[in-house]
């Protein structure tokens, strides 16, 4: 296991979509163990995308128990190739992300998510969430398709800001 430098803006690899895994093998594995690794070593992480660390696949890694706040969740998940299905009810919430360090903003996001994917382990599964999960789980999707929260707000002028450092 290894800690991955997570990419940062502009870098070009964090706007593109990024490529379906067809084999879940050693290599996939060591990826996906860096990325958990990667997530673990930075404070407050809850979620990494495989384009973060350069990797152009469709896996991410999320651990809301690894936030401060308790929320419900699933606990550590591996997602292969995951497909979401949205809620129309939506809510605005402060989003951050370690490839914006700089920057939180207001984003519109479903309150409601149905996923499928794979595991490590090559099995699907299926499972829906809400809440803050729900949430995480839709930002680290889009990092897949080459889009970032910024690209998520209404309006730069109002509902991006400055993060807080402390």
């Amino acid at each position: 296991m290894s800690v991955i430098k997570v990419l940062t803006i502009p870098d070009p690899i964090l706007n593109k979509k990024s490529k379906k895994i067809e084999n879940i093998d050693e290599v996939v594995r060591k990826i996906a163990s860096d990325m958990l690794q990667t997530m673990h070593f930075h404070k407050n992480c809850i979620g990494l995308a495989a384009p973060q660390i350069g990797q152009n696949l469709r896996m991410v890694v999320i651990n809301l128990a690894l936030y401060p706040k308790p929320h419900p969740n699933h606990g550590e998940l591996v997602l292969i190739n995951p497909l979401l299905k949205v809620s129309e009810q939506k809510k605005i919430g402060r989003e951050g992300c370690l490839s914006v360090p700089d920057l939180t903003a207001n984003v519109l996001r479903s309150i409601r998510v149905e996923i499928e994917a794979l595991n490590l382990d090559g099995n699907f599964i299926k499972f829906e969430t809400e809440g803050f999960e729900a949430v995480v789980i839709q930002h680290e999707a889009d990092h897949l398709d080459g889009i970032l929260f910024l690209d998520r707000v209404a309006s730069l002028k109002t509902d991006v800001f400055r993060r807080k450092q402390y």
